[in-house]
């Protein structure tokens, strides 16, 4: 007959079993995968060594940081430099500016690579869908230094093309790189231009993957194409399209410190100074660093808390989110 010692025992040599099983299993399973795990290395040692390690530093947001004293041997002030930063009307207007440009870039650089994407996808004629690809990702992989060079040159007030067309049908000047009210559709209309096209493509692998017999029923059921993508093609890449919205989300706060750095200028700084420029300008040009240890601490907080929130609505909508 079994005591309640015994059962008690029995109980733990079965837990500690189904560990060393758990455990063998996931060596078997790292063995198995070991080449992809081998091509993650130099991945993890980047995140490691400039995204972990860097970490150390945000201690200085509470300490008076000294050059000559170090990190480790500067007085710590708490939250002093906080309290600082959200008492200066500087500081809220780069903030909202961030926001809002941020906010933009969402609503207007999210859903188009999606669209075209689809569009690509109702394109049969192989050479013609490669072709369009190619052209549209292209963009991508120039530099914000030559391209802001290009719209300079294109933009200007009184040399660049767009304004020579448009005085020659009557319309114009108009400064899309000095007038506020011009710059920052300036800012989203350029980064639409260079980025969608990347976007595209990686709707396009995940497009790659819908199963193609799927549309043959459809077709046999009688649905036209519109139909199919509303039902077979978004369903298809919905996880997709939720991670991409994720890590968007997660990166609000990330405005385009290069482009904004490259075109703007003290004329438009009421709508374009977002919290990467103000702090470059007080961190490297001022050698306030304490304080820019501050702010892009509180913007880290705030990209950190934001992703949270989106991941926890993805699961709660059945995808698995991104942990």
């Amino acid at each position: 007959m079994s005591t309640p010692e015994s059962k008690l025992v029995l109980t733990k040599v079965s837990a500690r079993q189904a560990d060393v099983v758990k455990r063998n299993t996931a060596l078997r399973y790292v063995w198995k995968h070991r080449y992809m795990y081998l091509m993650l290395i130099p991945a993890v040692i980047y995140y490691i060594v400039y995204h972990y390690v860097p970490m150390y530093g945000a201690i200085i947001a509470f300490k008076d940081f000294s050059i000559t004293k170090g990190i480790m041997g500067s007085p710590w002030v708490g939250f002093e430099h906080f309290k600082y930063l959200f008492g200066l009307d500087k500081f809220w207007s780069v903030f909202w500016n961030t926001v809002q440009i941020s906010l933009l870039r969402l609503v207007f650089g999210f859903p188009l690579p999606l669209i075209v994407a689809l569009l690509l996808n109702e394109v049969r004629q192989q050479l013609f869908k490669r072709s369009i690809q190619t052209i549209i990702y292209l963009p991508h992989f120039i530099s914000w230094v030559i391209l802001g060079g290009l719209m300079v040159n294109l933009l200007a007030l009184d040399s660049g093309a767009v304004n020579a067309m448009l005085h020659s049908i009557g319309i114009g000047p108009i400064g899309f790189m000095s007038d506020a009210s011009y710059f920052r559709g300036t800012l989203i209309g350029s980064m639409m231009w260079k980025e969608f096209g990347w976007g595209t493509v990686i709707y396009m692998a995940a497009l790659a993957a819908v199963n193609p017999q799927l549309y043959e029923a459809a077709m046999m059921d009688g649905a036209n194409r519109w139909k199919r993508m509303l039902h077979i093609t978004l369903p298809g890449i919905k996880s997709t399209i939720i991670i991409i919205l994720i890590l968007r989300l997660g990166s609000m706060m990330e405005a385009g410190f290069e482009q904004i750095l490259i075109l703007y200028n003290p004329a438009v700084y009421s709508v374009s100074d977002i919290i990467d420029t103000y702090v470059y300008r007080i961190g490297v040009t001022e050698g306030q660093f304490s304080v820019a240890a501050a702010v892009g601490l509180f913007k880290s907080v705030i990209n950190f808390t934001l992703l949270i929130i989106a991941n926890r609505l993805a699961r709660m909508t059945g995808e698995q989110g991104i942990y």
